[in-house]
């Protein structure tokens, strides 16, 4: 059982090369708009559709880790400045490592001007809905930069399974190859 977490700020990629590792790999993908699409339309970006979204992602968890599944990619936005997300990212952490399932950690980093071109574009709006009105997706990716630390520090991040990589001028084939080759998944 492996879980491979993708994480950065939005509009990094991470579905994105997801989807570019699912295809290379026998792991699944999960991106975190997955449950976020299905309940922003009943209940907006609320408390209360944050809540639902993580008891889904954890039921989620647990059942992909007790199956015969071969492993789970999952996307993340952590926000490195809360307490709660890295509390967030060890219990998560904790369901597949608990049934000796492998964790690896991808951070992706890229520059500002090159994820508002991103923000925009085809293949994410349609996986995207909530990221439709693109004038707002990106007042809210300029105020979560604003408002939280969106990538690690040199060091800060310890994990033996773990690799950063500024994909500012890669393709997402590029960086799935290069975690598949690095992670041998």
């Amino acid at each position: 059982m492996k879980l491979v977490l993708v994480f950065g700020p939005m509009a990094v990629g991470k579905m994105t090369v997801g989807q570019e590792l699912e295809k290379i790999t026998e792991l699944k993908l999960f991106h975190n708009h997955m449950t976020i699409e299905l309940l922003v339309p009943l209940l907006g970006f609320t408390p209360e559709m944050w809540e639902l979204t993580n008891l889904f992602r954890q039921k989620i968890f647990e059942t992909v880790a007790k199956s015969d599944a071969h492993g789970l990619i999952f996307t993340y936005v952590w926000a490195f400045d809360q307490q709660a997300d890295w509390d967030y990212v060890r219990t998560v952490c904790d369901i597949f490592e608990k049934v000796g399932g492998e964790v690896y950690f991808v951070e992706l980093e890229a520059d500002m001007d090159e994820r508002i071109e991103r923000n925009k574009t085809p293949h994410r709006l349609e996986h995207k809905p909530s990221k439709r009105n693109v004038e707002q997706s990106e007042q809210r990716m300029r105020s979560a930069v604003e408002q939280h630390r969106l990538n690690s520090l040199d060091g800060e991040i310890d994990y033996v399974n773990y690799m950063k990589i500024n994909n500012t001028n890669l393709s997402p084939e590029e960086v799935a190859a290069r975690i598949r080759t690095t992670f041998h998944l």
